[in-house]
This record gives structure tokens, C-alpha cells and sequence, in this order.
């Protein structure tokens, strides 16, 4: 099949979500699909472009007309469609439900093009309840035409047990992995502490917080330690972690290492007993999630605890599950988990050898087969 994984914005060599992007790809290649990736980014020259493997398009050009274009024109995507054959458009949410939108769609149903949209966070309206008033607005837009844009998809695909979102069908799968891009877990602890790591772009969604109270509430004898890796947002360090730090006084046991990636990340990593899923997902309104990091942890052989549900991890024994609450952490049950744990990493990541991206792919794509 010949496919177009559409996506409605740039690319990072360190992003989570572009590399996931990538992985998508490859898994529907290793299925043996011939795929296009279309995406928007800046050209060296700074124009503003629209790609397909890397060539370009559409140039926009410069300055705020550009930046209006690449929001509205998508002729340039179905003449490129039409052009080469392309059989099945797979696009990616960016929560950006607009009547142009709806018109590339729509004319993509026209022509016998099937489509469909991956929604990475369903729901997802209470995310932006503490984002700037710019994304803010640009939901009340979504909110305003999703209805009808998703009419003219063929199904939803996306990583809850949701059987329709907006209005339309669903295809449900689970966040995939990629087994060669992540090592296996080698623990090499600098001291007697425990070692608690949490890998994210750090959101309320995330409740790392909890953690950290939960250090502050712990009285046990074993020294505690959490190593956040990921971006912090100026307001959520001074709003919500400094008030912590300063409250249970354990600016020592707090470490914020900022991206890491590579050798970088491993390493930390490897210092560490113990990963940290999300924690708040009920702060969005999220009850069922099958969140990718559950999955990369399991996928370094790294027991892990989470609050939310995931019915690919729920029973697992390598798994800790946290209520969906706002309580700290209880601390002292991490210690007493690692200390009778015998798991060896290579049998975690055995468990989910399923969760290929090759094998969630190719499920989308049977899917619309049979549709």
C-alpha cells in the first residue's frame, strides 16, 4: 500500500515525539508498505516549507503571510497525493480542526483516498488548561470544527479503549516500541540510596511532584533520590517545585538534569532502581492510557510505577500501581518492591516484544482492510 503519514509540524533529532514519528514509519516499511512522510518545517534559508521525505513541496516563503499559508493551504498535499498514487493518508492530531482541513479531507474521500487520525492523547481539552492564551484559543478552534473534520476519516486511531471519538469509529492500538534504539538496563548504583529516575517533558499530567512530596514525607532510614530528565517550564520549577524543594527541604535528593539523550540518558539511567511513570493523568480527566513511556521503560528492563490504567502493564510484576489521587508517593513501598525483586532486565523487555511498532502498525492497517 502506498501510504502518506502526514504530520502538521517540524521535526527535533531529540524529540520523543518525532522520533516516535519515525518509528511509526519504519514500522509500516518492515511491513513492507511504501511510505511517504509529509511534515512542515523551516528550509536553510528560512522559509517556510512543506515536505515530503525531505523535498520540498510547497515554499511559503517568509513573514506573516507565510506563517498564515502553511495554516491553511493543503492543495499542495492532495496534488501530491493525486500525483504519486498514494492509497491511505495516516495523519497525526495536532489538535488544529480547521474548515481548510476539512476541505483536504473531504476532497481526499472524493477521490477514494482513505484517511485516518491518530489522537496521541485522548481526552486532551483539560491539557491546556494551564497553557498560554495563544494554544488556548487555537483549542476553542478545534473544539469548534473536529466534529466535522473527523466525519470525513475513515477511523480514529488512537491508544485509549475509546470505541468513538468524535463522532467517528476507532481503530485502538497501543503506543509502540522500537527494540533496537533502546539498551537494556544495566544497573551500576553509585551508593546505597534508591534511585528513582522520570523521563518527560515535564507537564501536571506527568505528578512528579508527588514524588518529590513523597521523598519529603518518607522517614525511613534509606536515602531517596529522584533524577527528573526533561525540559522544565520556568512557571511549573517556580510555581510547583521550589515550594516543594524549600517545604521538605530536599533540594539535595532533587536533581534536574534537563535533556538528556544517548550515552547521557543510559547512564543515568543505570544509576537508577526504579523509573516514574505519569502520576496525574487524573488531573487531565484521563482515566485509560497507554502512555509510550511505560513501554520504553519496559523496553530497558527498568520496574516502574504508574497511576493511571494500561491493561498492557496492570498485572505485570514488574509494576507498581499508584493511586489516581494526589497523594505523595509512598516511598517506603518502592524500597520494600526493589528489595524483593529478582526480574532480570532482558525478561521485562521479553513481555512486550508484542508491543512492536512493526506489529501496532500493521494493525491500523488491517483495520482499514476489512472496513
Amino acid at each position: 500500500m502506498k501510504i502518506l503519514f502526514l504530520v502538521y509540524h517540524g521535526f527535533s533529532e531529540h524529540s520523543g515525539i518525532s522520533k516516535k514519528i519515525r518509528y511509526q514509519v519504519k514500522g509500516l516499511h518492515e511491513n513492507g508498505h511504501e511510505v511517504h512522510l509529509c511534515y512542515y518545517d523551516f528550509s536553510p534559508e528560512g522559509h517556510r516549507c512543506r515536505y515530503v521525505d525531505g523535498e520540498v513541496i510547497k515554499d511559503y516563503g517568509t513573514g506573516a503571510w507565510a506563517g498564515m499559508q502553511q495554516r491553511v493551504e493543503y492543495n499542495s498535499v492532495f496534488d501530491y497525493c493525486m500525483n504519486n498514487g498514494i492509497e491511505f493518508v495516516y495523519a497525526r492530531c495536532f489538535q488544529n480542526a480547521n474548515p481548510w482541513l476539512i476541505r483536504f479531507f473531504k476532497k481526499l474521500r472524493k477521490a477514494g483516498i482513505r484517511a485516518v487520525t491518530e489522537i496521541p492523547t485522548y481526552p486532551y481539552d483539560d491539557e491546556f488548561r494551564n497553557f498560554e492564551w495563544k494554544m488556548r484559543m487555537g483549542l476553542k478552534v478545534d473544539q469548534l470544527f473536529r466534529h466535522r473534520l473527523y466525519k470525513y476519516m475513515d477511523a480514529m486511531v488512537t491508544f485509549s479503549d475509546a470505541e468513538e471519538i468524535f463522532g467517528q469509529r476507532t481503530i485502538r492500538i497501543s503506543n509502540g516500541v522500537d527494540l533496537d534504539s533502546i539498551p537494556l538496563h544495566q544497573l551500576q548504583p553509585a551508593d546505597d540510596a534508591l534511585h528513582l529516575i522520570g523521563v518527560a517533558e515535564v507537564h501536571a499530567w506527568h505528578g512528579f511532584d508527588r514524588v518529590v512530596a513523597g521523598i519529603g514525607e518518607y522517614k525511613g532510614d534509606r536515602k531517596a533520590v529522584f533524577h527528573i530528565v526533561g525540559g522544565v517550564h520556568p512557571n511549573t520549577m517556580r510555581s510547583v517545585f521550589v515550594p516543594l524543594l524549600e517545604k521538605y527541604h530536599v533540594q539535595e535528593q532533587i536533581f534536574f538534569h534537563g535533556q538528556l539523550f544517548g550515552d547521557e540518558l543510559t547512564r543515568v539511567f543505570n544509576q537508577c532502581q526504579f523509573a516514574i511513570g505519569s502520576l496525574g493523568r487524573h488531573r487531565s480527566g484521563i482515566t485509560v492510557i497507554k502512555t509510550l513511556k511505560n513501554r520504553e521503560y519496559a523496553t530497558r528492563g527498568i520496574p516502574f510505577i504508574y497511576s493511571e490504567q494500561d491493561s498492557d502493564f496492570d498485572h505485570e510484576p514488574y509494576v507498581l500501581k499508584a493511586p489516581a489521587d494526589e497523594t505523595p508517593v509512598d516511598i517506603q513501598r518502592i524500597i520494600d518492591f526493589i528489595e524483593s525483586f529478582t526480574m532480570k532486565p532482558e525478561e521485562i523487555r521479553k513481555t512486550v516484544e508484542h508491543l512492536t511498532w512493526k506489529k501496532q502498525m500493521q494493525i491500523v492497517v488491517d483495520a482499514m482492510q476489512t472496513m
